[in-house]
């Protein structure tokens, strides 16, 4: 897991180029727009999400703040397990907690992630009858 330090001292190099990168999103897809620490943190990010339950868990959490119990119990999952999950997708910055009593619940983080999990689900929709 990739601690969140690196992910911070990304920010922070992307503070000065904000508005450039922001406004030509095609030009991050290029492999010499990214440093190796945001290759880095990027095959991470990927690598959370390969794993079926994580991205279960993730997809449950697109529709708004669930708790660990209701997810656990939604994907028949120990919560525990579900928990144990979350700190991870946490910790990538994928989901976040609000703590409302003894219970927290998360929800993902941006709209960003959102988008990636739509266009991959629209990308393994579409038809390749033609390959």
């Amino acid at each position: 897991m990739t601690s969140r330090k690196p992910t911070a001292k990304v920010e922070k190099q992307n503070e000065g180029a904000g508005p450039a990168r922001a406004a030509a999103p095609d030009a991050l897809l290029s492999h010499a727009s990214l440093s190796q620490n945001e290759i880095t943190i990027l095959a991470e990010t990927f690598r959370l999400l390969g794993d079926p339950s994580r991205l279960r868990i993730l997809l449950s959490c697109v529709a708004g703040p669930i708790s660990v119990g209701d997810i656990a119990e939604r994907l028949e999952l120990s919560p525990s397990l579900v928990s144990h999950h979350l700190r991870l997708l946490r910790g990538a910055r994928l989901v976040s907690g609000v703590r409302q009593a003894k219970q927290i619940f998360y929800e993902i983080a941006d709209q960003h992630v959102s988008q990636v999990l739509q266009d991959m689900a629209m990308h393994i929709a579409e038809d390749h009858a033609d390959e």
